[in-house]
């Protein structure tokens, strides 16, 4: 996938390996994290156990972007990477932009409501996205009677069923932030959205037996 094809998918992992510079620079461990530097990320904005009650809702967004060790910067700028390229080719950047943060804080807000320990990364950001292409997928005209949607979709659903269910049960797994990036992507998978006709040199007018005008793509 080519940097032009996706823009806002590469600024964002672009932006999260940042981060993950400042995270190093500040002391955060590369690797084998533990107790002792939780404080570290905490500092750096991670959700905390006390994050409503003390209104510091600005950690729902910066905690996006910081990542506990190398593996878990990794997995997720990978399926970043993957989903969000898809679905930026496919929908478009604001639409993109809009469903990755708004999932991403409704996800720090349901750990911070459910879980009541200290988390971080862009996996329920990751999670929207993937509810969100499966919607939006099933809801367009231009994408769903493809062949490969379909087969798309199916391991769209199997892998997020995979880590709702079976990833959920492995300690330290911030299962609320997946299950609230997924639900709340796929709710905004049903905002309409526009889809532009074919170029006009593969456009073909035709008129049905009602005296309707419409386009195919020749």
């Amino acid at each position: 996938m080519k940097a032009r094809q996706a823009p806002m998918t590469w600024a964002v992992v672009i932006a999260i390996l940042i981060i993950f510079t400042v995270e190093i620079t500040s002391g955060m461990p590369i690797t084998n994290v533990s107790p002792q530097d939780i404080p570290k990320l905490e500092a750096l904005g991670a959700i905390t156990p006390d994050t409503i009650a003390l209104a510091q809702y600005w950690r729902f967004l910066t905690a996006m972007f910081l990542h506990i060790g190398l593996l878990h910067l990794v997995l997720n700028t990978w399926a970043l990477y993957q989903l969000g390229g898809v679905f930026e080719m496919m929908f478009g950047s604001p639409r993109f932009l809009f469903i990755y943060f708004a999932t991403g804080v409704i996800a720090s807000a349901s750990s911070a409501i459910f879980t009541h320990s200290t988390s971080a990364g862009a996996s329920g950001a990751i999670f929207g996205i993937l509810g969100a292409l499966i919607v939006s997928i099933r809801r367009s005209s231009k994408w769903r009677r493809q062949p490969w949607t379909r087969g798309l979709t199916h391991q769209l659903i199997f892998w997020a069923a995979v880590n709702i269910f079976i990833v959920s049960r492995i300690p330290g797994i911030d299962n609320a932030a997946h299950i609230g990036g997924l639900v709340s992507g796929m709710a905004l998978g049903l905002i309409p959205h526009h889809e532009p006709p074919p170029p006009p040199s593969r456009i073909v007018l035709e008129t049905t037996r009602d005296g309707e005008t419409v386009y195919r793509v020749d």
